[in-house]
C-alpha cells in the first residue's frame, strides 16, 4: 500500500501577542493611561494660563506654518496649485508608509513606532511657533501625548502596531473634527456666560435676554414657527407629490420639475422670491402685486406685514426648495413597500385612502422619520432666505440669523453665543433621536 501525505497549509499568520491580559497587566495599563492625561491635561492648563509677555518671541525650529503659508502666498497663483498637491501628497505617503508598517513584528519596527510616537507630536507643536516661555510645556506636552501612545499601543492587547496603525487611520478626522467642531462648540459655551466684549462674566445674563429682549423672543418665537410648520407642509406636499406622480404620465419629467428647486441655493431662491413678492407703484414686477393690482388693488407690501404673515411668505420659499427632496426620497420609499401586501389589503375589500393609511404610511416610516428630522433641522439653522430677503426686519429674523447679525453688527459675543447654543440645544433632540432611529433600523437588518 502507498502512503499518501497530506500537505498541511503552514500557519502564515504572525503570532498574536498577548499584552496586559492579565487581570494584574490591565490595571497597570489603566493607572498609567489615567495618570498620563491628568498631566498632559495639567500641563496644557499651565500652558493656557501662562501669560505671554509682549517681549516674548516666538522660537521657530527654522521653519513653521505661518512662514510657508507666507511663503506659499508670495508664489504665482498657478505654481500655488501643484505645490500644495506636492505638499498633500506627501503628508498622506508618509501616514500610508506608518499604516502599513505598523503592525509587523521586528525590532526595526518597534524603533520606528516609538521614534514616530515622539517627534511627530513634537513637530506638529513646534510647527506652531510657540513663544519662548511656553517652549518647556510644548514639549512636555508633545512628548507626553507621543509616549502616552506608545504605551498604550506596546500593552494593546491586539498586539504590536495595530493600536498605532488605527490612530494614524483616525487621526486627520480627528484633528478636522477637534479644530472645526468640537474645540468651537466649547468655546462658544464658554462665551455665552460672558459680556459681549468677552472679558466680564455675567453669568445667565445673555441667556436672559434670549428670552426677554424683542429681538430675541422673536428670533425663538420665529425658529420654532419654522420648525413646527416647514417640515410638516414640506413632507405633506411631497408625499401628496410622490404618490400622484408615480400614477401620472410623464413620471420622470413632472419630477425632474418638482426636485428643480433643490439644485437652487437658499440665497437664488431668496432672490427669486423677492422678485416675486416685489412691491411698487405702476408697473408691477412682483407676480403676486401683478395679480392684486389687475383686480383693482393696491400693491401690498407682502414682506412687512407683521406679525407671522411676512413669517409665512419666507416659509413658503423654504418649503418651495424642499419639497422636491422628500418627493425623492418617499417616492423611492413607496416604491419598497412589497406589492403583496397591497393586492392583499385590496382583495380584503380597502378603498385606496385605506390602503395608503394602513399600508403605505407604515411602510415608509423609517423614510418618513428621515424626511422630517432632516428638513427641521435645515428649518432649525435657516439663514440665507432671512439675510436676503429681509435682513431680520420686521420681526422676521430666526436664530441663525439673528446670532451672525448680533456678532457682526452688534460686536456682541456674549448674545452671539447664547444664541448660537439655544440654536444647538434645538437641534441636539432631533440629532440624538435620527441617530437612534437609524441604530434600530441596522439591528433589525
Amino acid at each position: 500500500m502507498s502512503q499518501t501525505t497530506v500537505d498541511r497549509p503552514v500557519d502564515t499568520e504572525p503570532p498574536v501577542t498577548t499584552h496586559a491580559t492579565d487581570p494584574k497587566g490591565r490595571a497597570v495599563t489603566r493607572i498609567v493611561v489615567a495618570v498620563g492625561f491628568v498631566l498632559i491635561v495639567a500641563v496644557a492648563l499651565l500652558l493656557a494660563f501662562t501669560a505671554s509677555s509682549e517681549e516674548s518671541s516666538r522660537i521657530t525650529i527654522g521653519f513653521s506654518l505661518n512662514s510657508f503659508f507666507l511663503w506659499l502666498g508670495g508664489l504665482n497663483p498657478l505654481i500655488q496649485i501643484p505645490v500644495i498637491l506636492v505638499v498633500f501628497g506627501i503628508v498622506v505617503g508618509i501616514i500610508l508608509v506608518l499604516i502599513e508598517y505598523a503592525p509587523r513584528p521586528g525590532r526595526g519596527y518597534f524603533i520606528m513606532r516609538l521614534a514616530a510616537c515622539l517627534i511627530i507630536p513634537l513637530l506638529a507643536f513646534l510647527l506652531l511657533r510657540p513663544y519662548a516661555n511656553a517652549v518647556v510645556y510644548v514639549v512636555a506636552i508633545a512628548l507626553l501625548v507621543g509616549g502616552l501612545l506608545f504605551f498604550a499601543d506596546f500593552r494593546s492587547r491586539q498586539g504590536a502596531g495595530y493600536l498605532f496603525q488605527l490612530i494614524l487611520f483616525m487621526a486627520p478626522a480627528s484633528i478636522m473634527l477637534l479644530l472645526g467642531l468640537i474645540y468651537p462648540a466649547i468655546s462658544t459655551i464658554f462665551k455665552s456666560f460672558f459680556d459681549k466684549s468677552g472679558e466680564s462674566f455675567v453669568g445667565l445674563e445673555n441667556y436672559i435676554w434670549v428670552f426677554t429682549n424683542p429681538t430675541g423672543t422673536a428670533s425663538v418665537v420665529n425658529t420654532l414657527l419654522w420648525a413646527l410648520l416647514a417640515p410638516t407642509i414640506s413632507v405633506v406636499i411631497g408625499l401628496a407629490y410622490a404618490v400622484f406622480i408615480d400614477r401620472a404620465r410623464g413620471e420622470k419629467l413632472l419630477k425632474v420639475l418638482v426636485f428643480m428647486p433643490v439644485a437652487i441655493s437658499f440665497v437664488g431662491a431668496g432672490i427669486i422670491w423677492k422678485f416675486m413678492y416685489d412691491a411698487r407703484q405702476g408697473d408691477q414686477v412682483g407676480l403676486l402685486n401683478a395679480i392684486v393690482t389687475a383686480f383693482g388693488g393696491d400693491p401690498v407690501q407682502w414682506l412687512a406685514i407683521k406679525p407671522v404673515i411676512n413669517t409665512l411668505m419666507l416659509l413658503v420659499v423654504f418649503i418651495w426648495t424642499q419639497t422636491g427632496f422628500a418627493m425623492v426620497i418617499l417616492s423611492a420609499a413607496i416604491k419598497a413597500v412589497p406589492v403583496e401586501q397591497m393586492e392583499a389589503a385590496q382583495l380584503d375589500g380597502t378603498n385606496a385612502w385605506q390602503r395608503f393609511r394602513n399600508v403605505t404610511v407604515p411602510g415608509i416610516r423609517s423614510s418618513l422619520i428621515v424626511v422630517l428630522t432632516t428638513i427641521t433641522i435645515a428649518s432649525l439653522k435657516v439663514y440665507d432666505i432671512v439675510a436676503v430677503m429681509t435682513g431680520g426686519r420686521d420681526e422676521t429674523t430666526v436664530l441663525g440669523f439673528e446670532m451672525v447679525n448680533q456678532q457682526q453688527r452688534f460686536q456682541s459675543y456674549g448674545h452671539s453665543s447664547a444664541l448660537a447654543v439655544v440654536l444647538f440645544l434645538f437641534v441636539l433632540p432631533l440629532i440624538i433621536y435620527n441617530a437612534r432611529s437609524m441604530a434600530k433600523q441596522r439591528e433589525i437588518r
